[in-house]
């Protein structure tokens, strides 16, 4: 593993820790630098597949899913590990549908599935995004739903 601040190719495992059933986080010492950086570990299982809505297929992009996520949670309380936990759960539950392909529908559901039980404001402003809310009106509808729950 190299580091990424000094491109040194010789690190040292400091702590393992099992986040999820698929992934294992592990906390690296340069041994040349001497600073300390995280890394995830995934099982590789065979590819997703993300069917668009236009019809167009798409391997499934981690980084895809954590950009929208983050853009949801900016300037809220909600940490990185926090987002890294909430997408290792969508594709942890999209790797036990077994499918191989995937609607990007189901992707954004389960995105606001978890995003409604960590943040309520970040849950609203990706569902403003993925909902195409097109007036206020809408918007307005699904927040009151929101405070009813």
């Amino acid at each position: 593993m190299k580091c990424p601040f000094c491109e040194f190719a010789d690190t040292r495992v400091v702590e393992t820790r099992e986040t999820t059933e698929d992934v294992t986080r592990r906390r690296r010492e340069c041994m040349n630098c001497k600073k300390r950086f995280t890394t995830y570990e995934r099982v590789e299982l065979h590819p997703l597949i993300i069917i668009k809505k236009a019809g167009v297929r798409e391997a499934f992009d981690r980084q895809k899913v954590k950009s929208g996520v983050l853009r949801s949670c900016e300037k809220r309380p909600v940490s990185i590990d926090e987002i890294e936990k909430l997408i290792d759960k969508i594709e942890s539950e999209l790797r036990k549908a077994d499918k191989a392909e995937v609607s990007s529908k189901v992707v954004g559901d389960l995105a606001m599935r978890y995003l409604k039980k960590l943040d309520k404001i970040a849950y609203i402003r990706f569902a403003s995004v993925y909902l195409e809310f097109e007036d206020v009106e809408l918007f307005r509808e699904e927040a009151k739903k929101l405070m009813k729950q």
